[in-house]
């Protein structure tokens, strides 16, 4: 099991690195001050840890070579059927959605530093990835206008097939009439009927308004996946 360096950092980020999940805590500390001095980022540059499922101890470790916390990232799960009724939506349609998606994602994530960031270039990179499925890519129109997505991933694992909700959002000019609920279970409606045998999604541990919807739904939080950075 090895620390995994991203190909592109997120802005303002020299370096990020990601700690998955299961990795010795023995040797983090040791692995972690190895890979940083084997990058060739500059040793002054800003730097982002990723620590998946992080433990009670990770905040101490991480201080010590000269990290601090800065963002928690809630998995949550879900069993089937969700609470609650799902909406009307189509499935993407590749090379004909592509701009009006960037649009509305771009409105509903300016906030997040990484799906913010999406563009056409990276957006045919994920359509060329093994596990997308354009039918899972959900759209919801209101009134001849996108008003939202659900974008569906599903993960074959040894043991059970997870549904994930990839990437979720309601469009600014739309909030606060009720869509982003329906629209998550449409996703875990479709999941389900692919074979999924639970749902999951990842949120920022500080948005209580969507933690509050996905708890309605029956998800509940399963681990907390931790960011760090350094001090330059």
């Amino acid at each position: 099991m090895n620390i995994l360096i991203s190909d592109e950092a997120p802005e303002g980020f020299g370096l990020s690195m990601t700690v998955p999940q299961g990795f010795s805590r023995d040797l983090l500390t040791v692995e972690l001050v190895a890979a940083l001095r084997e990058s060739l980022v500059a040793t002054d540059s800003l730097t982002q840890i990723w620590i998946e499922d992080a433990q009670m101890d990770d905040d101490k470790l991480l201080s010590s070579i000269g990290f601090s916390s800065y963002r928690d990232l809630w998995q949550m799960r879900c069993k089937f059927p969700p609470n609650g009724e799902g909406i009307a939506t189509r499935s993407y349609i590749c090379g004909v959605d592509d701009e009006a998606f960037l649009e509305v994602n771009a409105r509903a994530f300016s906030w997040h530093p990484e799906q913010g960031s999406l563009d056409l270039s990276k957006l045919d990179d994920l359509f060329k990835e093994e596990w997308f499925d354009d039918e899972g890519f959900l759209l919801l129109e209101v009134e001849n206008r996108l008003a939202g997505f659900c974008w569906t991933k599903v993960h074959h694992q040894s043991d059970l097939t997870v549904g994930e909700i990839f990437a979720i959002a309601v469009d600014p000019d739309f909030h606060g009439r009720g869509f982003g609920k329906p629209l998550t279970i449409s996703g875990l409606n479709y999941l389900a009927d692919v074979g999924a045998d639970l749902g999951m999604l990842y949120v920022e541990a500080d948005n209580i308004p969507a933690i509050r919807i996905y708890e309605d739904i029956g998800f509940t939080h399963f681990c907390t996946n931790r960011a760090y950075r350094n001090s330059v």
